[in-house]
């Protein structure tokens, strides 16, 4: 129930769609006077960590991505002083891609995760058919390993967060009451498949489009306030009709190259018209 800290904490991952241009909007769209944070599409969880609210709830489809989570919460200066003696090279990526994780603890597993995610293209989580990680090396410096104050940091909120790999209609469903902030932000949908590439065999489609609107409206019956973000298309009227909505702009950085991105136009929908206004204090 506290406002964002004056020092505000990065996301520990890297992650293709992250809303971090957006951040600046989306700080003054929670409230000190909320409860609870949920996030139902966390991927890098940018605002949640932006933010590190007292008590949040924290999901996403990937159970890697939510293991790797439960594990930064639980061992950070072990997980980060394993990071830090894994060569930042392509001969090491690879090895450690093509690892069997069938096999290995809970550790080992988010070791790799985080290790993958740090130094592969553009932070892009996407697998095979067969659910191998296929993503290739980055060929651009990527940045190091946060830092250890960064990673205690990021452990320190995630230890106020209940986390989940459910449905997102479930987790929203059994966990948000009266004075809670609902974040929401899935993948883009077109047709039953994603606008982008296809990162996971986990599809956000058309179906679960009209699924994400059922849940908004439970939101608002609850008493609690949602706060939707979505690429303005054709599908977007679908979460926008009988709610307050503004666009603005957001960077896309899935082609990866500079040269290659580009502006797109992000929907911002919310049941609370003063947490519109709100952004411009």
């Amino acid at each position: 129930m506290v406002s964002a800290p004056a020092n505000n904490l990065k996301s520990p991952l890297r992650w293709a769609g992250s809303k971090r241009k957006l951040l600046p909007i989306l700080e003054r769209m929670w409230k000190s006077s909320d409860n609870k944070y949920i996030e139902a599409f966390a991927g890098s969880a940018c605002l949640f960590f932006h933010l590190r609210p007292q008590e949040a709830v924290l999901n996403d489809a990937n159970r890697e991505l939510v293991a790797a989570y439960e594990v930064l919460a639980k061992h950070p200066l072990l997980l980060h002083e394993t990071l830090q003696d894994m060569a930042p090279s392509s001969e090491t990526y690879y090895r450690i891609r093509s690892a069997d994780i069938s096999g290995m603890d809970k550790f080992e597993a988010a070791t790799r995760f985080f290790y993958l995610n740090r130094y592969c293209f553009n932070g892009i989580y996407r697998t095979n058919k067969d659910g191998a990680f296929n993503v290739p090396y980055a060929s651009y410096k990527t940045g190091g390993v946060p830092g250890r104050d960064h990673w205690c940091k990021a452990s320190d909120a995630l230890n106020r967060a209940k986390l989940f790999s459910l449905d997102f209609e479930q987790v929203v469903l059994d966990n948000v009451g009266a004075g809670d902030f609902v974040y929401l932000d899935p993948p883009y949908a077109v047709s039953n498949r994603r606008v982008f590439i296809q990162y996971s065999a986990n599809e956000f489609g058309l179906d679960d489009l009209r699924r994400l609107r059922s849940v908004m409206d439970y939101v608002d019956r609850a008493g609690a306030t949602f706060v939707v973000s979505y690429a303005l298309s054709k599908e977007t009227a679908t979460l926008t009709r009988g709610w307050h909505s503004m666009r603005t702009l957001a960077q896309r950085n899935i082609a990866g190259f500079s040269h290659h991105r580009r502006k797109a136009v992000e929907v911002l929908i919310t049941n609370d018209a003063a947490r519109l206004r709100q952004r411009n204090q």
